[in-house]
C-alpha cells in the first residue's frame, strides 16, 4: 500500500535522485498540487541552459 500524503502545494522545491537514476523534481503549484517531473543528467543540463537564458541579472 503507498504512503498516503497530504495533497498540497505548500512547502519548498524539492528535487532528489532516485535508485534507478532518474532525477524527479516536484514543483508547488499555485492553487495547491505539485508538478512532478522525472529527468535524466542530459535533460538537468539541457533544463540549465533554457532557465539560464531568461535569469534576472
Amino acid at each position: 500500500m503507498a504512503a498516503m500524503k497530504p495533497r498540497t502545494g505548500d512547502g519548498p522545491m524539492e528535487a532528489e535522485r532516485e535508485a534507478r537514476g532518474l532525477i524527479v523534481l516536484r514543483i508547488p503549484l499555485e492553487g495547491g498540487g505539485r508538478l512532478v517531473i522525472s529527468v535524466n543528467d542530459d535533460e538537468v543540463e539541457a533544463l540549465k541552459k533554457v532557465l539560464a537564458t531568461i535569469k534576472k541579472r
